[in-house]
Order: structure tokens, then C-alpha cells, then sequence
């Protein structure tokens, strides 16, 4: 939407509207009373009649005929007008000087010579203003753009065209004539110039060309036409805007023009043009006045009034006025060239300039319309004008160009106005009654109604029926018929009456009012604006010819309201309120005015205003308040006090003037009926003031009168004769006033009673009662309806509504309200509604005991404001401080704006408290905290600290967000950044006072990236050697971290040379497809009890205080072997955990070993016994193995690649790896070494070669102190294949080698028979020192060829004993034999038959002096649990307690008896821990052996030896647990 320009209109506000009921509308005089207290605060106002109110247009169209005014638009204006003024005078200056005035251009804008001439003026005239270089500053005034030099060029102009002007107007011009004649001295330049004189006859003979005086508006036709022609229309000028717009006359007047009217050439001039301005108007036959030559002579010699010289003929100018002749250079100022046209000398000049001007009016048209002619005129004149349909234009369109029209010089656009038009002449437009228009029966209320404006004038409210005369357009309607710009200017009504419009058909008519207090300040701003016209009109408003723009009087603080009059609507205007306006198109609207009673005291002072104008009436107020006086006992009450009170001034004045007549010699006086004259025949002849009373005459000056006031004025002759002219003496005027009091009396007091009542203040007035006992005195006494009755019953209805509204509010009871157009209900009142009911009590004109109570709870209401107020201007108010004056309020049943405040303040309390605790506790001010207390901000109110507060959020949540993204984007960063580069940005996310996830992860891998490179620098510290759990796990947590880590790339390098060492560490040591690990291989067995040896209970003896060490955790599996060899802190705390657990291997495999020996010993049924992998009996062939004793099928286990070895044949199960060389064990080691890294694998192959060296020195000493063979490689002898036959008793040839398997043989197993494939070596016989030599050997993961020379001696050495064996006498000669047999229960190398078996074992049940017991054994996996049935006799287990014994041997001989088992007290048990003491605790086996063994070698306590069997591992062995 485009800006308005700053020069456009900008309508007023409106005025009151009203639109009365049928009930209000029946009486006028009644509703407009009732309206006047709002109308009149606008001066105007505008009255819609109820709807159906239509009365009939009763004018006759046809017989209608009127001459309408001329109006030009832009002489309306006043401020215009000034300036077209001025410029006529500029323009007849320069045309009595020959020249005629062309406006120039200056920006593409014509000059505003008027603005300009006035701002130099004020700046001190011409000359200052140049001296002061101040053209800068008058452009800048006159509203043209700084730096465009524009200052010069309006010095050019007004030196050209206002500056001769203006010496003109000071008279400066004149002085040269007053210049005494100087004589003319010959010099040589003048010698030669012929001195031509011409005859005073040749002057007179000569005749000049008079121009005939043009007429201003003449002179301005033709200045504004070369003004339209100069007038060059610029891209962006206002033109532009409208360019359906075109200015033309509505009418043509046709004027008389001189007959010799001399044609005006137009120069068209370019804009800024620099040209000589001033052009000839005329070409004549000469160019300068030249003397025609003649003879010389004295008295025909012409010379120059100024310098008395006539020399420079040709610059000698000749008068066209009185023939006076002046030098062009001796004129002030001088001319620069001779002018071409008529020419005026300054004294002509003067004396043409200086004529009176003639007063402005309107022209009458010069032709006379009918309605119907005026119309198609306007119809086509608007149409024309706009470029589009009459009823299309808008009315706001309409208004602007009006003003605009009215405001530019350069526009002359001329329309007519048919106003004034008397209905008495060509009839009302409302019908009358006997009128030549015939009314409907259905419109015969036209006739009488109130409204209708014939009617209204002359109804009895209105004072105007006592006016004797018909006064046309005050008591007869007046018509007006407008066209489109036809306007009415600023009046007010004759004596500031009242005044109604209505509007019969057409289109709007358009308004403009000010009240009528504002009536001296209009007329001020009007004679500030344009002091020019009222020097010459003082009472140029009653001309109603001159027009102000609304905007500049409201800009000088003067009210202004507008309104659009349309059809069938009126408009009222109240006493002294000026009006103007002007129609939107063609339309016919009556107006006639009327006066109340309320009106009379305005109409005496308007009497008085007139008089000081000199302005005639159109009535005498005194005739009229006589003639009503004279009628004093018809009048109505109310108006006959009216009428006294204004009688009483009136004789109050007349006694005063008379007095001061008398006093100043006036003798003659008579009666005068001056109500028999014309109004004009009794004016003053001073002040034009109608006369009535009293006016005094001159015999000198028949017809002529003046009033007591203008005595003097009347003539010369002296007072004494004049004559004093009285209508009535005071002795009857006062009579006249005396019945209209007694009329008005009852009244008066009354009413005087009431006035007091109702303007009585504060303690003095007077309760309703009294108001109530007033009006019932005026029903009583039957007193009019007036203003001051129906001020008495408002006020009285106010006060008794306010007492019943005060009373329930303190009652607390509400009614319900309704406000206009919410359709919602409100039980409450708001605070102004109850402080202006507070106000409304006190100002009202009863007292209402209700209303300090009122005041006491809105005090109690405005201090909870004042602190509501200070509490929400507070930035961070506190939330407990908005609660309280929550629950304050809940005591005030009023609505308080304060409250949604308050309540709106409280939840921005609650969030800023919110966020403060947030902010104050950064740990738990997450990214989502933020956003929530963002989302919940701003659904809040806005406030400046929420604002605050929430741009502070939003700025922590976008750095934080940044952050966090960033933080995010650096840790997922590949390959990742540096530490250095987290840690600067971990450092600067540290003030950031949030829980930010991401940052806190960054400097938790900043923390946990700087604690690694501390411990792998720690791991690379020289001479320390990491574990490789530590070295691992330091790699896996390096990697976790998102952090480039220098030491890591090395790490893990060191873990791919350990994972590669690993590998060729398998590949030297582990089988193919063997499912156990290296470190499995490399470690002694740890979990060797799981495979064939049966679990046994663990039972504590009682031990000697020797024997309570603290012992190291038992390693049950593997994966405690590899945890304990991780924790170990260096090699020695590994190497102490190797050997514990080769101990146990030791221990354990000795018990293997006897548990599967003791399975081949003869039993009541082999087919019972299980070995081998398949779990079956032995058959056929078999295989031994050397190391854990076990039997296996030789197709179960046998691969025929081995079948020539001559090593000791192992198990699957014993033969756990490839057993590689030493050296490559060594190497491995070394390269191990080199990589710097301890491991689990790396522990237990560096124990691996320290047991294998250690077994090689051992090995060494056993074979030198048993005098074996040198221990070395060599070639193994095949095995010896045997049979053993059932019931065989052949000795086997001294050739053969011995055989490994006993022999089983029973009576009912025949034919059973089973052998082995190789040679084992035979434990009888077999020192402990060399079978621990020979197990440990073969334990070993390594191929040592020692091991194999060991095998082969013991099996040479077997052989030969038992060739000696077989050599020596029979058995029951032979003790030593059975001296070499005590293992029995570790099976024999011997063959026996059945019955040396049998017999060999009833000797062992007879020599038992204690009953079995039943003993739980566990076999090799476990799962097979028996019980041995044991004798029926039992004999109690006794606790011995025998001296300790020094003897160290293992074993004891079961043939011995109690008493050398007690005098050679040996501890059969495999470690026995030889306690010592005096006292050492015994246990005896409950098994098949009867041993006794230390109670702390075997594990059992005093209290289990009492309560529980115990049988010996070798029992639990050998009495069957193989047995199903």
C-alpha cells in the first residue's frame, strides 16, 4: 500500500451519530435536548431516522428554476486566495510596466513567488538576506533538496520579479521623481550627439495607445493560462498519481473582454531557465521612445524628470500615462532595456496600484437551470472529471481532490452552487399542508410531523414563533442544490442558532464542524493564517465565502469533526458552532434553523457580537422577549423564566444607556412604534443594529437613526436636538417584566431550589429524599418537561440505580453483565468500572451513605494495584511474593487486569526459578533440560528477564550444542585426532556450565588416554618386562580409546610379534587337530586327577605346629594356572607356581600309576575290568602305558607307523604334545625374550627348560649313583610278543624279555587270554628316586635323548634281575625275593599261577587284626561309586598314639606283624611329612592293608579317626572299585 503524501488530506474524526427510537423520534425538540450535551461537545452531528421514515419529495422538479453561484476552488481558500491576491498584484505591477508575468520553474516545480516574497521578508528583506548568504536557508524553508544550488536561483528570481515589486510597495521608486533637476554639461562624448527637442504641440499631437484596464479575474485567466503552458509534468510528480484525472470548468461564464484586448504571446521556457523573465507583451513600431528631430528649441526641449537632463535620447523614456519622461538608468531600479510595451511611470504607477480592492464574492451564473438541466450538468461534470460513473466514485476519492483542488494556485477549476434557493418561491421539498403537492393518505404524517422542516421552526418549544416576520432560511426552509465540489464555507447560523439539514435524495453532501467553544479559536487561526483578507473584510466569515483546509486548523489545536450527510439523514448544528463542506455530486437538501429556550442567553450576546461587527440582524431580540413578555400568562413556565432572565438584562442595559442619555442633555423624547417598520428602516446607522426599545434621530437627518451607543456618530448637530425615540417608558417595561416573574416565580423558586440541590458539593449535599420530595413538587405543580426537570429526574434515577448497585456490591451480590457484542457474561466489575462507580458516586449531586465504603474497599483495591505494579516491574519478582497477592485478591470480588499479570508473572517466576536452579546445578543441566526450559519459555509471556534469560539459554544450548556435535565429530573422528588437539578442546567445553554427555566423554578419553600413555610408558620403561595380560589389556583399552596414541602402534606391533611367536609356539609343540592349548602342553597337568584316578575326600588331621604354613591356593584348572601365572609379579613368583603345580602332577601321577597298576593284578573276573579309551575288558592285544600304567586295546589306540618305535609307548592321554628337541624349545625361549613380553606360555616354556635341564643334571647323578649305563641314544629292541595259556606252567625262555602283563587266569575263565605288543619297565624292584626320574622324564614336553636312554636301561636292568630271578632257589626258599615283592598293590613283572595268587591273598585277609569297613572310592571320571561288602566282624578302629619315628622309608612290609608295626613305626604314605613330637596322632587303613599312617599325612582329624573309616588310597584302589 503506497504512503499518502505529506501534503494529502487526512479526514477528521466523525461526529456523534444517533439513531432514535420511534418513541424518541416523536418529539425533535425532546431528542435533541437529550442529544445536546454529546452533539454540542462536536458542534455537529448527524440523526438517522428511524427506518420507514421516507416523507415524499414534494418539490415540483419542472417548475424549479434558479441561477446558481460560481464558485472557483481555488479562491475559496483563504490562504490560497492571499496568494492569488498577491500574485494579481505582481501581475498588474509588471503589466502597467509593459511586461507581462510568466511563473517561473525551479526542481520542476512552479515557484511560490507569495512564499518566497514572505520568507525574505521575514528574514529582513533583500538585501540582508544577501549580505547574511541566507538563500541557502530559504530553500531549505520553501522544501527543496539540500546541495542543488538552488538558493542562487531563487535569488535570480526574486531579483527579477519580487525585488522591483517590493521597492515599489516601500516607495523607494518615488524618490527619484523627488530628484531636483540637475543641468546637462556638454563633454566631448555629448558633442556629437544632436540634440533633438520636439514641441510641447508635437506632444500633445501625439497620441499613445492606452491599454484598457483588465479586471483581475481577466489578468488571472491569462497568467494561468501561460502558467498551464509552462507547466511541464515530471515522471513522480502528484499528476502522476491520478492520471484518470483532468481538470475542466463545470460552467462558462461569458464576460465582456476589452475590445482592444491585445493577444499575449506565451514563450515556452525550459525548467531552471536563466532567460530574462520579464518579456514584451506587445510588439510596437518603436523600441524606445525617441524624440522625434526637430529644431532646437528652448521651449520644446524634453528632458528627464529625474536628472533634468535630456541627453542618452535613446534611452529616454516617455510615459504612456501623464508623458512624464525618465532616463532608464535613472529609475529606481533602473531598467536594463527600453521596455517594448505600454510603460507607466512610477507616479502612474502608484496611483494605479493603489485603488481600493473590490470585496470578494461569489458571481451569480449567467444562466438560469432547471433541476433537471443542473443535474445532467453535474452528472456529466463528475463523470467527466473522475473519468468513470458518477455512483462509482468513492466518496474518500471525492474529498482529497477536492482539497487538493482548493490548495493549488495553478488549477482553476470553476463549479456552481444553487444555494439559498426560498422554498416560499418554488416549495418545499417536505409537503405542506394546502400545498400544490398531493399527499397519499399514507403519507399524511408528513404534514404534521415535527421533523418535517416547515413544521419544526414553528413549533411551540422553539422561540423563533414569536418573531412576528417570515424570515426566509431561519423560519422558511431554504433549498440548496449542489454539484460535485460545490461546497459551503465556514459560517456560523444568523444570531448562533440552531440549525437542521436534510438531505432529500442525491449523493452525500460532506461536513466539517467545530463545537462553539471553539468558534473564537477558529476565527483566531483564520485571521492568524490570512490577516491580509480581514484587514480589508473584518466580518469575512459572515460572507461565507471563505474556506480554511480541517487540517490546518486542527494542526493548530482548533477540534475538527467530519461526517457524510446521506440521503434521508439529517445533520444538526448546535449555537456558535462553525460548519462547512461541499457535495460529492448532485443532490437537493432544505435546512432552516430554530432556537430553544436554552439558546436565549446566546442570542443576547449574539446581538452584542453583531453590534461590535457592524453586522446587521436578522431579527430584534428585544422585540422578540417583548413579544413574548406581553404574552407572559400563555407561556410556559420554563420559558417564561427564560424570558425574565433575559428581560432583566435587557432592562438592566436600556436603564443604564437612558440614564446616561439624559445625562448628556438629551431633552426631546417621544414614543416610537418601531415593530410598524421594516428592519432596515430602524437600523443603526452606526453598527446596523435593529433598534426596538429606544434609538435617538436627527431633524437634520430624516430616516437616519442610531442607538444609545453610537450617539455620537449620529451627526454634528449638538445633543440638545436631538430626539430620544422610546417603543415603552420603564414604567411600562417593568410591569411587563413583573407578570412574566410571577409567572415564572413558582417556577424560579423551584427551579432555584433544584440548581442549588444539584450543584451543592461535597458535606452540603442533600440526601435522595430530597431529590425524591423535588420531583414529586414538579408532578404535583405540573411543571414542564425541561432540561432542568429532566436534569433533576436523571440525576435522582442515577443516584437510586448507584445506591442499589453500592449496596449490593457491599452485600456482595453481583448482578450479571453483558458487554456489548462478547456474548459472555461477567459477574465481576473491573477496577476502573468500580473506581469510575466510586467517581460516579462522589460527583454525584445527592450523597449515598454507601460511597465511603466504596472508597475504603477501592483504596484497599488500588494499594493491592500499586504493589502489583511494583512487583511486576521488578525484572525477578519472587514467586512467593506473586502467590501472596494472588491469595490477597481472592478478598476483592472485582475484576482485576492485575490478575492475568500477575498469574502470567508468576509462571515467568517459576521459570526463571526454574532456570536459575537449572543453572545453578550444571551437572544435571542436560541438552534436554535446556531445550525443555526453552520450549516452556517460549510459550511464556515476553518480558525483558525472561528474554534475558531465555537468550542466555539459547546460548548456552547453541554452544553447547556445538559442542557436543563437536565433541561427538572428534571422537568419531578416523583416523582420530591427537591427544593435544581433544584436550584443547576438552579444555574449553570445561567452562561450559552443563552436563554435556559428549564433552564429559571426551575429557573421561582425554583422562583415560592420558592414564594410558603413563602405564604403556610404564610397560616401555627399560628393564621392565610386561606381562602379556597387561600388555593386552593395555592394547584393547587403547584402542577403546578415540584418541591417536603414539605408544599404541608400537603395542601393537608387540602383540602381533607375541600372537606370531604364539603361533610358531603351537606349531613347534602342539599336535594336529589337538584341541589343547600351548599353555595346557607347556604347564605340568593340573587337572591329571580327571583321567583314571579316582577322587578321595580330603580330611584334616591333626597337625603339629611344624606343619601349619600358609599355603598357596589350590590350582584346579587351567584357567587358575593362567590366572595365578598373570598375577605373579615376575618370573621367580612364576616359576614358584610351576614347581607347586609340578608337585601335584608328581603326586598325582604316583597315584595314577598305582590305581592302573593295581587294575592288572588277578581278580576273581577280568571280564569285569574296564580300560582303554572304549571302556572294555582287556583282550588280546594290549598296550601299556609307561606313563600313567593304564591298559589300552593295541586297535584302539595302536597306529602302525609306531609299531618299530623303541621309546616308551604313552597314551593319547599322556602324549599331549609333538614333544619338539630342546634346542628348538630354547629358541622359542630366547625369541621370546627378544620380544621383551612376559606371558602365561612364555612362563611356563621357560620353566618347561629349567625342569628339562634340571631332570638332565638330575638324571646324570641318579644313573652314576645306581650305576647305570651312561644315559644315551640309542636303538631300541622290538618288543616280544607273549601268549599266556591258561594252566600254562612253562618258564619263558631266558631270551625272552619279560612280560608287562600279568597273567589272569580262573576255573571259570579258561580260555581268557590278553598280551602286550612292547616292554614296559617293572616297578618291582624299582627304586622310588629312579621311577620318579623315569616319570618326570616322560612328563616332559621335550625329546631329550637321555629320557630314552633311561627307558632302556631300566628295561635291561629288569631283565637281567629277572633272569636272576629265575636262577635262584623256589619261592618258600627264597625271603629276599619277597623282600623286593612289597608293592604289592603296584602289580607284579612275575607270572603266578591261580593258586599262588589265592594263597598269596588269604594270607593277607588271616594276618588282619581289624574288621573292614566300608570305604567310598571314586573312579576315574567319577561317576562309578561302590561299596566293598566287608566282613561280618568288625573290630573298633583304634587311635594310637606312637612315638614319632626317624625312619624315612615309603613303604612297609605287610607281612610284619602288630608288634614290629608299633616297635618300626614307618608312615606308608607317599609324602609323609614325618611329624615330629612327642606324641604323634595314628591312623590304621580300614582296607585290605591295615597300614598305619600319620594322621597329618593323610588329612584326617582326631574326631573323623573316631566317627568315620578310613581307607588308604591303595585300598581304595585294589578292593574293587572297578567293580560294577
Amino acid at each position: 500500500m503506497s504512503q499518502p503524501r505529506p501534503d494529502e488530506f487526512k479526514p477528521p474524526p466523525e461526529c456523534p451519530v444517533f439513531e432514535p427510537s420511534w418513541e424518541e423520534f416523536r418529539d425533535p425538540f425532546a431528542f435533541i435536548n437529550k442529544i445536546r450535551p454529546i452533539a454540542e461537545k462536536t458542534g455537529i452531528c448527524k440523526v438517522r431516522p428511524p427506518p420507514g421514515w421516507q416523507p415524499p419529495f414534494a418539490c415540483d422538479v419542472d417548475k424549479l428554476h434558479f441561477v446558481p453561484r460560481i464558485q472557483r476552488l481555488n479562491e475559496l481558500e483563504a490562504q490560497t486566495r492571499v496568494k492569488l491576491n498577491f500574485l494579481d498584484q505582481i501581475a498588474k505591477f509588471w503589466d502597467l510596466q509593459g511586461c507581462a508575468l510568466k511563473i517561473p520553474h525551479v526542481e520542476r516545480k512552479i515557484l511560490d513567488l507569495y512564499k518566497l516574497n514572505k520568507l525574505v521578508a521575514d528574514e529582513g528583506g533583500f538585501d540582508l538576506v544577501c549580505l547574511d548568504r541566507q538563500w541557502t536557508k530559504i530553500a531549505l524553508q520553501m522544501g527543496f533538496a539540500p546541495g542543488k544550488a538552488v538558493g542562487s536561483h531563487l535569488r535570480g528570481h526574486y531579483e527579477k520579479i519580487l525585488y522591483p515589486y517590493n521597492l515599489f510597495q516601500s516607495g523607494a521608486n518615488l524618490l527619484c521623481v523627488q530628484k531636483p533637476i540637475q543641468p546637462v554639461e556638454s563633454t566631448g562624448s555629448t558633442d556629437s550627439m544632436d540634440t533633438k527637442d520636439t514641441t510641447l504641440q508635437d506632444q500633445a499631437q501625439r497620441t499613445t495607445a492606452q491599454k484598457p484596464d483588465i479586471g483581475p479575474a481577466a489578468r488571472r485567466a491569462k497568467r494561468m493560462k501561460c502558467e498551464a503552458v509552462c507547466v511541464k509534468m515530471e515522471p513522480g510528480e502528484p499528476g502522476d498519481n491520478k492520471p484518470n484525472l483532468r481538470r475542466r470548468m463545470g460552467s462558462f461564464v461569458a464576460k465582456l473582454e476589452p475590445e482592444k484586448e491585445i493577444p499575449i504571446p506565451v514563450k515556452q521556457e525550459p525548467v531552471e531557465s536563466k532567460e530574462p523573465i520579464i518579456e514584451a507583451v506587445t510588439v510596437k513600431s518603436r523600441y524606445k521612445k525617441i524624440i522625434p528631430p526637430v529644431l532646437a528649441s528652448p521651449v520644446d526641449l524634453v528632458v528627464c524628470l529625474v536628472c533634468g537632463s535630456g541627453g542618452d535620447e535613446e534611452r529616454l523614456l516617455l510615459c504612456d500615462g501623464c508623458d512624464d519622461s525618465y532616463h532608464t538608468f535613472c529609475l529606481i531600479p533602473p531598467l536594463p532595456d527600453i521596455p517594448k510595451g505600454d510603460w507607466r511611470c512610477p507616479k502612474c504607477l502608484a496611483q494605479e496600484c493603489n485603488k481600493p480592492h473590490e470585496a470578494f464574492g461569489f458571481e451569480q451564473a449567467y444562466r438560469d437551470y432547471s433541476l433537471r438541466a443542473f443535474g445532467q450538468m453535474a452528472d456529466a461534470f463528475k463523470s467527466d472529471y473522475f473519468n468513470m460513473p458518477v455512483h462509482m466514485v468513492p466518496t474518500e476519492l471525492v474529498e482529497k481532490e477536492f482539497w487538493r483542488l482548493v490548495g493549488a494556485i495553478e488549477e482553476d477549476v470553476t463549479v456552481e452552487y444553487g444555494a439559498d434557493i426560498a422554498s416560499k418561491e418554488f416549495g418545499s421539498g417536505f409537503p405542506i399542508l394546502n400545498g400544490k403537492f398531493k399527499v397519499s393518505p399514507a403519507d399524511e404524517k408528513y404534514l404534521k410531523c415535527g421533523w418535517n422542516l416547515n413544521n419544526l421552526a414553528m413549533m411551540n418549544p422553539s422561540v423563533l414563533t414569536h418573531v412576528t416576520a417570515d424570515i426566509c432560511g431561519m423560519t422558511l426552509p431554504w433549498l440548496y442544490v449542489g454539484m460535485c465540489f460545490s461546497s459551503f464555507c465556514w459560517h456560523i447560523e444568523d444570531h448562533w442558532s440552531y440549525s437542521i439539514n436534510y438531505l432529500h435524495w442525491g449523493e452525500p453532501k460532506t461536513w466539517y464542524g467545530a463545537p462553539g467553544f471553539a468558534a473564537e479559536q477558529l476565527e483566531e487561526v483564520m485571521r492568524k493564517l490570512a490577516p491580509e483578507l480581514f484587514e480589508s473584510q473584518p466580518d469575512l466569515l459572515h460572507q461565507l465565502v471563505t474556506i480554511m483546509n480541517p487540517n490546518t486548523l486542527m494542526a493548530h489545536g482548533v477540534p475538527i469533526y467530519r461526517t457524510n450527510q446521506c440521503a434521508g439523514e439529517f445533520v444538526i448544528t448546535f449555537p456558535r458552532a462553525y460548519h462547512s463542506g461541499f457535495n460529492q455530486g448532485f443532490n437537493f437538501a432544505e435546512a432552516v434553523n430554530f432556537c430553544t429556550v436554552d439558546w436565549m442567553p446566546l442570542g443576547r450576546q449574539c446581538v452584542d457580537h453583531y453590534r461590535m461587527l457592524r453586522r446587521y440582524n436578522v431579527f430584534s431580540h428585544d422585540e422578540m422577549v417583548c413579544n413574548m413578555a406581553s404574552k407572559a400568562s400563555t407561556l410556559d413556565v420554563v420559558l417564561a423564566s427564560a424570558v425574565h432572565k433575559d428581560m432583566v438584562i435587557m432592562l438592566r442595559e436600556e436603564q443604564k444607556t437612558r440614564e446616561k442619555v439624559k445625562k448628556m442633555g438629551m431633552l426631546l423624547t417621544k414614543q416610537a412604534k418601531y415593530d410598524h417598520l421594516q428592519d432596515d428602516e430602524r437600523q443603526c446607522a452606526r453598527c446596523r443594529t435593529t433598534c426596538y426599545l429606544s434609538a435617538v434621530t436627527c431633524s437634520c437627518s430624516p430616516g437616519v437613526l442610531v442607538c444609545l451607543h453610537h450617539i455620537k456618530d449620529l451627526c454634528s448637530c449638538p445633543i440638545t436636538n436631538y430626539t430620544l425615540n422610546l417603543r415603552y417608558t420603564l414604567d411600562e417595561l417593568f410591569p411587563i417584566m413583573s407578570a412574566v416573574k410571577r409567572r415564572a416565580e413558582l417556577y424560579d423558586d423551584w427551579a432555584s431550589l433544584v440548581t442549588e440541590t444539584l450543584e451543592a458539593k461535597l458535606e452540603k449535599k442533600k440526601g435522595l429524599p430530597v431529590f425524591r420530595s423535588l420531583l414529586a413538587q414538579s408532578e404535583s405543580k405540573l411543571f414542564p418537561d425541561n432540561d432542568l426537570l429532566r436534569r433533576l429526574r436523571l440525576v435522582t434515577q442515577d443516584g437510586e440505580k448507584c445506591s442499589s448497585v453500592a449496596q449490593q456490591l457491599l452485600n456482595g451480590k453481583r448482578q450479571t453483565r453483558y458487554r456489548v457484542g462478547s456474548g459472555k457474561s461477567f459477574s465481576q466489575l473491573s477496577v476502573e468500572e468500580l473506581s469510575s462507580f466510586v467517581r460516579q458516586l462522589y460527583n454525584l449531586s445527592c450523597s449515598l451513605p454507601q460511597a465511603p465504603m466504596l472508597k475504603e474497599l477501592l483504596n484497599r483495591i488500588e494499594d493491592f494495584q500499586q504493589h502489583s505494579e511494583k512487583v511486576l516491574a521488578d525484572q525477578l519478582p519472587s514467586v512467593a511474593e506473586i502467590q501472596t497477592l494472588l491469595d490477597v485478591s481472592f478478598d476483592f470480588d472485582v475484576e482485576l487486569p492485575e490478575l492475568p499479570c500477575l498469574r502470567v508473572r508468576l509462571e515467568q517466576a517459576r521459570w526463571l526459578e526454574g532456570a536459575q536452579q537449572a543453572g545453578a546445578q550444571p551437572t544435571s543441566l542436560t541438552l534436554e533440560t535446556m531445550r525443555r526450559l526453552i520450549d516452556q519459555g517460549v510459550g511464556l509471556a515476553p518480558h525483558p528477564s525472561v528474554e534475558k534469560a531465555m537468550a542466555r539459554l539459547q546460548e548456552l544450548l547453541t554452544v553447547s550444542e556445538h559442542w557436543e556435535d563437536k565433541a561427538s565429530s572428534l571422537l568419531k573422528a578416523r583416523p582420530p585426532h591427537s591427544i593435544e588437539t581433544l584436550s584443547a578442546a576438552a579444555e574449553k567445553t570445561s567452562g561450559i556450565p552443563a552436563y554435556l554427555p559428549n564433552c564429559r566423554l571426551l575429557k573421561d578419553t582425554v583422562r583415560r588416554a592420558r592414564e594410558w600413555l603413563q602405564e604403556a610408558e610404564e610397560l616401555q620403561v627399560v628393564g621392565c618386562t610386561p606381562m602379556m595380560d597387561s600388555l593386552s589389556d593395555t592394547v584393547l583399552r587403547g584402542q577403546a580409546i578415540q584418541v591417536h596414541l603414539e605408544p599404541l602402534d608400537r603395542l601393537e606391533s608387540l602383540m602381533v610379534e607375541v600372537q606370531d611367536w604364539r603361533e610358531s609356539a603351537a606349531t613347534t609343540f602342539l599336535q594336529r587337530d589337538s584341541t589343547r592349548t600351548l599353555l595346557e602342553v607347556l604347564c605340568p597337568r593340573c587337572e591329571v586327577g580327571n583321567v583314571g584316578s579316582p577322587k578321595r575326600k580330603a580330611k584334616k588331621g591333626k597337625e603339629s605346629p611344624k606343619s601349619n604354613k600358609k599355603k598357596t591356593p589350590r590350582l584346579n584348572t587351567l584357567s587358575d594356572v593362567e590366572k595365578a601365572l598373570s598375577e605373579t609379579r615376575d618370573s621367580t613368583s612364576a616359576m614358584a607356581t610351576l614347581e607347586e603345580l609340578r608337585v601335584r602332577e608328581m603326586e598325582v601321577f604316583s597315584h595314577i600309576r598305582a590305581a592302573n597298576e593295581s587294575k592288572l593284578l588277578p581278580t576273581a573276573d577280568c571280564m569285569d575290568l574296564k580300560v582303554c579309551i572304549c571302556q572294555k575288558a582287556p583282550m588280546g592285544a594290549m598296550l601299556q602305558c609307561e606313563l600313567c600304567r593304564n591298559a589300552f586295546h593295541s586297535v584302539c589306540v595302536r597306529d602302525p607307523s609306531d609299531s618299530c618305535e623303541t621309546q616308551p609307548w604313552l597314551c593319547p592321554q599322556c602324549q599331549r604334545s609333538e614333544k619338539p628337541p630342546l634346542n628348538k624349545a630354547v629358541s622359542l625361549l630366547t625369541s621370546l625374550r627378544r620380544i621383551g613380553v612376559r606371558l602365561p606360555e612364555g612362563d611356563a616354556l621357560h620353566y618347561l627348560v629349567e625342569r628339562t635341564v634340571n631332570w638332565q643334571h638330575r638324571a646324570q647323578e641318579i644313573s652314576q649313583y645306581f650305576n647305570l649305563p651312561e644315559l644315551e641314544e640309542r636303538p631300541g629292541t622290538p618288543p616280544t610278543l607273549t601268549r599266556w595259556a591258561s594252566g600254562s606252567h612253562e618258564a619263558h625262555n631266558d631270551t625272552q624279555a619279560p612280560c608287562l602283563t600279568p597273567e589272569w587266569n580262573r576255573t571259570s575263565h579258561t580260555q581268557t587270554v590278553f598280551y602286550t605288543e612292547q616292554r614296559c619297565i617293572p616297578l618291582q624292584g624299582l627304586s622310588h628316586d629312579l621311577e620318579e626320574l623315569m616319570v618326570e622324564g616322560l612328563l616332559l614336553q621335550v625329546r631329550l635323548p637321555e629320557v630314552q636312554s633311561l627307558f632302556h636301561a631300566l628295561l635291561d636292568r629288569a631283565s637281567s634281575q629277572h633272569t636272576n630271578r629265575c636262577m635262584s632257589p623256589p619261592q618258600d626258599e627264597a625271603p629276599d625275593c619277597d623282600k623286593h615283592m612289597q608293592f604289592n598293590s603296584q602289580g607284579t613283572n612275575l607270572p603266578l599261577n591261580q593258586d599262588g595268587v589265592n594263597g598269596v591273598r588269604e594270607a593277607m585277609i588271616g594276618s588282619e587284626k581289624k574288621a573292614k569297613r566300608h570305604v567310598e572310592r571314586e573312579g576315574l571320571n567319577a561317576e562309578h561309586r561302590v561299596k566293598d561288602k566287608k566282613h561280618s566282624h568288625k573290630r573298633q578302629k583304634m587311635n594310637k598314639k606312637r612315638p614319632a619315628s626317624t625312619s624315612s622309608s615309603p613303604r612297609s612290609d605287610f607281612s610284619q606283624s602288630d608288634d614290629s608295626d608299633e616297635e618300626m613305626a614307618v608312615c606308608p604314605a607317599e609324602r609323609c611329612q614325618l611329624p615330629e613330637g612327642d606324641e604323634v596322632d595314628w591312623v590304621q587303613c580300614d582296607g585290605s592293608c591295615n597300614q598305619w599312617f600319620h594322621q597329618v599325612c593323610v588329612g584326617v582329624t582326631a574326631e573323623m579317626a573316631e566317627k568315620e573309616d578310613y581307607i588308604c588310597v591303595r585300598c581304595t584302589l585294589n578292593d574293587g572299585h572297578m567293580r560294577k
